[in-house]
């Protein structure tokens, strides 16, 4: 199930790198959260896919999901994540998909079409890149020696007042916090990536709020089945359907990162 789950996957990322250096038509989710043309074919291309593939389970798409409750068997599905580098050509871009089977994350495809790069898992089964498998940098085992990713949610330029002056009060203590305690913070622009970066050794931790399922579900998988720990800040399992800030590591700095981060 898992190789044609890559299949799809790669064939709807065609649409990606197929417009990746072409005009887009955009259109705003809010005041910087941006939709294209792209977005929607990828989606709409996926949706149909999956329904005959994974025909009992519930599909959740970022861009028509209605806030329905989830089923205990669905797929939370990103067409575009970091569709903001998409639109300015910066090659961070990547399809995401993570499978949830009886509540319990199973199977995962994130696939970057611009690199080339297709990160993949099964439950119990381990974590790939473009078949090879891949593990959690296990050297590095204090924060000063450790490079840590991270993102900035959409609503620090909200037009909602009080909610873009929390999302900067969240995000700024914690940037300056790790910044002088680390080797240093990058941010690709996605989050799915970043996860799978943290799996293929280049970060020893990532942490991120204001998340959504379809944002991290494959990336949690691909880190956990490459060796990696995955929580929230309070050092609890990562809930997808409650859940908004995640912590992911090699395991050995997730306490100091943690720390750092509370």
């Amino acid at each position: 199930m898992l190789e044609k789950l890559i299949a799809i996957t790669k064939e709807a990322a065609k649409i990606i790198k197929d417009g990746f250096n072409e005009s887009k038509e955009i259109t705003h989710k809010g005041s910087i959260d941006l939709v294209t043309q792209y977005d929607v074919k990828v989606e709409k291309f996926l949706l149909e896919k999956l329904a005959l593939l994974f025909p009992d389970y519930m599909l959740i798409a970022e861009e028509s999901y209605k806030n329905e409750k989830p089923t205990k068997n669905r797929i939370y599905i990103d067409p575009i994540d970091g569709t903001t580098n998409f639109v300015h050509s910066i090659p961070f871009v990547a399809v995401s998909i993570g499978v949830v089977k009886n509540n319990e994350l199973y199977l995962a495809v994130v696939y970057n079409p611009i690199l080339d790069e297709c990160y993949s898992a099964q439950k119990s089964m381990g974590a790939t890149l473009n078949g090879v498998p891949i593990h959690v940098n296990s050297t590095n085992h204090t924060i000063l020696s450790s490079l840590i990713a991270t993102g900035f949610p959409y609503a620090i330029s909200n037009q909602d007042r009080d909610k873009s002056q929390n999302a900067v009060k969240w995000v700024m203590p914690r940037v300056e916090k790790i910044l002088t305690s680390s080797q240093g913070i990058r941010r690709l622009g996605s989050a799915a990536l970043d996860l799978c970066y943290v799996a293929r050794g280049s970060f020893e931790g990532y942490y991120e709020a204001f998340l959504l399922p379809w944002d991290v579900s494959a990336g949690i998988l691909i880190v956990q089945e490459a060796g990696g720990v995955v929580t929230t800040q309070n050092n609890e399992n990562y809930n997808l359907d409650k859940d908004n800030i995640v912590v992911a590591t090699n395991g050995h700095i997730h306490k100091e990162l943690l720390s750092s981060i509370n």
